[in-house]
């Protein structure tokens, strides 16, 4: 089974900038793209394969669903299929904010699955390109109740300011910083930014402040203050940058129970076994490479099944790769 490239989602938003295009190598009149969905589940918006480099592919076309249906723990791993079924359990992203994006957090699998019947959301950044002087909002920088979350998301604010400022952790953005992102984190990403971003399958999140923004019909994007206030997790940590060995050609990034993450970094060709039962995602976010057979260039994804899982790589890239 050779790796699968799918149709990536590319999707408008207010904060949306002009750089996942060019960083892709697509064209395109769409404007403000905010997000470039490269692997989704999500029910809406299921990746469709578009290419595996074979002659009258029988599989171009079908969904991620229909793929998963078809050929179960050989594409995703036994452990993963038992656990999840057809439903793929991560969504890829690359992100371009031109403006700042809202203060939001996301609730956890037990209060997700009670009020929306669904998975929580935890996730992870990894910061691409940062302009000067831009900002990552993640955590807590001092200690608050439930109760003062309130009074403080509900003060008047002038000039934009966010009644939160003077809670949330900000951190200046770099390239290659990394993030990680447990459910029930406040977090933002700020204006500058372009990164990638690895998550559980979930599109739950409650806003808390976006800076009085209007959508595209002139009203006041919908806030989720009263929601958030069970979801956020109120402890303070010492350190929200994640940190990890850029000097080796592979490095774990984040093993969590939801996802584990690698950053490889090949020149000429290199062989890579995560050793483990699970479908491998490829993000290339520098260079050009061959894997398993499929080329693959800056701003690509690829899905490597679970039961060809051993990457035979050939080129010179950067890439990110996510496994269960």
């Amino acid at each position: 089974m050779k790796p699968y490239k799918f149709a990536p989602y590319l999707k408008t938003t207010l904060w949306g900038g002009y750089q996942i295009a060019p960083f892709k190598g697509i064209f395109t009149a769409q404007p403000n793209i905010g997000e470039s969905w490269e692997i989704s589940g999500v029910p809406g918006h299921e990746s469709k394969a578009i290419e595996r480099g074979l002659i009258d592919d029988i599989d171009v076309g079908l969904t991620l669903t229909e793929l998963i249906d078809k050929y179960k723990g050989l594409l995703v791993g036994n452990k993963v299929y038992k656990k999840f079924g057809n439903k793929f359990p991560l969504l890829v992203k690359f992100i371009d904010s031109r403006q700042d994006l809202s203060v939001q957090v996301h609730p956890n699998d037990e209060l997700a699955m009670q009020r929306h019947g669904c998975t929580g959301k935890t996730e992870m950044w990894y910061v691409i390109k940062a302009d000067v002087g831009a900002k990552i909002y993640s955590g807590l920088s001092k200690s608050i109740t439930p109760e003062e979350y309130e009074r403080l998301v509900s003060e008047p604010n002038t000039a934009g300011d966010n009644p939160m400022a003077s809670v949330i952790a900000t951190h200046e953005s770099h390239d290659g910083d990394l993030y990680f992102l447990p459910a029930g984190r406040l977090h933002a990403i700020g204006a500058g930014n372009f990164l990638a971003e690895i998550q559980q399958t979930s599109d739950i999140t409650y806003r808390v402040y976006d800076f009085g923004r209007k959508d595209a019909h002139g009203k006041p994007r919908e806030l989720h203050v009263a929601e958030a206030k069970d979801a956020i997790d109120y402890q303070v940590w010492p350190e929200y940058r994640s940190s990890y060995d850029s000097t080796k050609p592979t490095s774990q990034l984040i093993n969590c129970p939801y996802f584990i993450v690698h950053r490889v970094v090949v020149q000429v060709a290199a062989q890579v076994d995560f050793q483990c039962d699970s479908f491998v995602v490829v993000m290339c976010l520098w260079g050009e490479a061959n894997i398993n057979g499929i080329h693959i260039h800056q701003g690509e994804t690829i899905l490597v099944p679970a039961c060809e899982n051993v990457l035979y790589i050939f080129g010179n890239a950067t890439f990110l790769t996510a496994t269960m």
